[in-house]
Formats: C-alpha cells, sequence, structure tokens
C-alpha cells in the first residue's frame, strides 16, 4: 500500500503534459482561421491577375504583397515566441502559395 502512495503522483505527473490544454485548441483555431483568411486573400487576389502578360514570379510577389496585411496576422497568431526565422518562413510560404494560385488562375500546371 505504501508502495502505491508513492509511486502515485509521479504516475500521475508523468500523464499531466499529454492532455491537451484549452488554450492550445483555441491557438491552433486563430492559426487556423488566419491560415484560410490568408489563402482566401492570394486566390482573390491572383485570380484578379490572371490576364496579366507579366511573369508568374513578379505576379506572385505582387499578389503577396497585396495580402501583407492577412500574412502578418498569421505570423502574429502563429509565432508566439516572435522568432524571425519563423516569420521570414511564413512570408516565403505566402510567395510560394501565390505563385501556385497564379498558376491555377492561368490554367498552367502546378508541378511538372
Amino acid at each position: 500500500m505504501r508502495f502505491i502512495l508513492v509511486t502515485l503522483p509521479f504516475l500521475l505527473g508523468a500523464c499531466e503534459g499529454s492532455f491537451v490544454k484549452v488554450s492550445s485548441v483555441g491557438r491552433k483555431q486563430s492559426v487556423d482561421r488566419t491560415y484560410e483568411a490568408r489563402d482566401a486573400c492570394l486566390a482573390r487576389n491572383a485570380a484578379a491577375d490572371v490576364n496579366d502578360a507579366t511573369d508568374v514570379a513578379t505576379i506572385a510577389r505582387a499578389v503577396a504583397l497585396a495580402c501583407a496585411n492577412e500574412t502578418q496576422k498569421l505570423v502574429e497568431a502563429s509565432n508566439s515566441g516572435g522568432d524571425a526565422k519563423v516569420a521570414t518562413s511564413i512570408r516565403r510560404d505566402s510567395e510560394f502559395r501565390a505563385m501556385k494560385y497564379v498558376l491555377q488562375a492561368r490554367g498552367q500546371a502546378i508541378f511538372d
């Protein structure tokens, strides 16, 4: 009996970190909403430039720049630690996704 009383707190303590916290669920939902808003903005702006004769990379940068506000909200929601590398990575991802949406709007193959 004494053994159980001594080991029970250790067993319960080991399990504590495995439970999902309410704050992490709320944060995930916030990040998901900002991803959706950013992607919707990219798709909308890419479709607006579908007939532009400029090269795809230039249009993708312009589309990403047009959605900078949504991208910044995504950075703030995703990067609670304020890491510059994370922010840079998210901004690069926005340009990459903008390229995808521009290619889709033009009816071109995304990957060969």
